[in-house]
């Protein structure tokens, strides 16, 4: 991507937000932190993120339930949960509410570092596929405009709702 991707860090462990942080901004992202869903929730609607990595407990609500509470971005902003507390409920419950990837504490720098590049390229390629298809959507409708505009009897009727 040309520009550094932004990533919101979440967790109410000032100490693991801050590593976090600090580890995603020398590998040339943009991070910012959150130490709870509230906070989370109001910077993810004023500022845009390409993924947030989630605590699965948080002060004020589980991190399974802040997946589906993060306003949707586009391309869509990248969730995943990092939880000290694995447990198949909660890994069934994130991906039931669609986050990305469920990392466990502690984390290889390796496996985070791997998880967020993956991530990105996936955002990255499904926002190119968007952007192809709205392209060719646009080119093929400018042909279409033209043949009519040149030919009044090739124009379309206007569609009527079923």
């Amino acid at each position: 991507m040309s520009e550094a991707s932004r990533i919101l860090v979440i967790d109410d462990d000032e100490n693991i937000r801050n590593v976090l942080a600090t580890l995603l901004k020398r590998e040339g992202y943009e991070a910012d932190t959150a130490k709870d869903g509230k906070e989370a929730i109001a910077k993810s609607s004023e500022a845009f993120y390409n993924m947030a990595l989630i605590d699965i407990r948080l002060p004020d609500m589980e991190g399974t339930k802040l997946l589906s509470l993060m306003p949707t971005t586009t391309p869509r902003m990248m969730k995943v949960i990092v939880t000290g507390f694995p447990a198949i409920e909660n890994a069934i419950e994130a991906i039931s509410s669609g986050v990305d990837a469920y990392l466990t504490k502690p984390v290889s720098t390796e496996k985070l570092l791997t998880t967020v590049k993956k991530l990105l390229d996936k955002q990255q390629n499904e926002q190119h596929n968007v952007q192809d298809k709205f392209y060719d959507y646009v080119v093929s409708r400018l042909k279409e405009a033209r043949v009519n505009h040149s030919d009044p009897t090739k124009a379309r009727s206007p569609q009527t709702p079923s």
